[in-house]
C-alpha cells in the first residue's frame, strides 16, 4: 500500500474554526466581526468575497450579497452589479496573489440538485492552473489542497491591498 503523507495538513486539521454551529453561514459571517477567522477577503457595500471552506482549487473564493436571496433573478439592479463586481475584483485579487492559469466561474442555482448545499446564493470564483487535475480526486475521492486556508486568506488580503479601484 502506498503512503500519503501531507505533514502540513495538521495545522490546517487543528486551525480554528468560526464559533459553533451556523444555520445561516452566508448571514452569520460577515456579523462575526473578524474577517480573518470568518474568511472574509474582501467587502464592496452589497456582497462580499470568502474563501470556501470546502475548496476545489487553493484559493476558491465565493461572491455572497448580504442580503438573503435563493435566485439571481431576486437580487435588485444595484445587488446584481455589485456582485459581479465581487466576482471581478475575486478574479483580481487571486491573479494578483496566486497567479493562475485561468479561471471557472459560475453559480450553482437549485439547492442540492445544482450541487449547492447552502441556499443563499454565491458564486463561485476557482483559480485554474494548467496541470492541476491529477488522480486523487478521480479515484482516490479526496482533494489535495497545498496550504491551510488561513495562509491563502493572508496571501489574499495582502493582495487586496495592492489593487487599484475598479474603474
Amino acid at each position: 500500500m502506498q503512503q500519503l503523507h501531507a505533514y502540513w495538513r495538521m495545522e490546517y486539521i487543528s486551525a480554528p474554526r468560526y464559533p459553533g454551529r451556523m444555520e445561516r453561514p452566508f448571514t452569520e459571517l460577515p456579523a462575526l466581526g473578524d474577517d480573518r477567522v470568518a474568511l472574509i477577503v474582501h467587502r464592496t457595500p452589497l456582497s462580499y468575497l470568502i474563501l470556501n471552506r470546502f475548496p476545489y482549487n487553493p484559493g476558491h473564493l465565493l461572491a455572497v450579497p448580504f442580503r438573503e436571496v435563493r435566485e439571481i433573478g431576486e437580487l435588485r439592479a444595484d445587488e446584481r452589479a455589485d456582485l459581479f463586481d465581487a466576482l471581478l475584483a475575486g478574479q483580481r485579487i487571486l491573479t494578483a496573489a496566486l497567479r493562475p492559469d485561468g479561471f471557472n466561474l459560475g453559480f450553482n442555482l437549485g439547492a442540492g440538485v445544482a450541487g449547492g448545499s447552502i441556499a443563499h446564493l454565491h458564486g463561485h470564483i476557482v483559480p485554474r492552473w494548467n496541470g492541476d487535475h491529477n488522480f486523487m480526486p478521480v479515484l482516490g475521492q479526496t482533494r489535495v489542497l497545498p496550504e491551510a486556508l488561513e495562509t491563502t486568506w493572508e496571501k489574499l488580503r495582502a493582495a487586496v491591498a495592492t489593487l487599484p479601484p475598479v474603474a
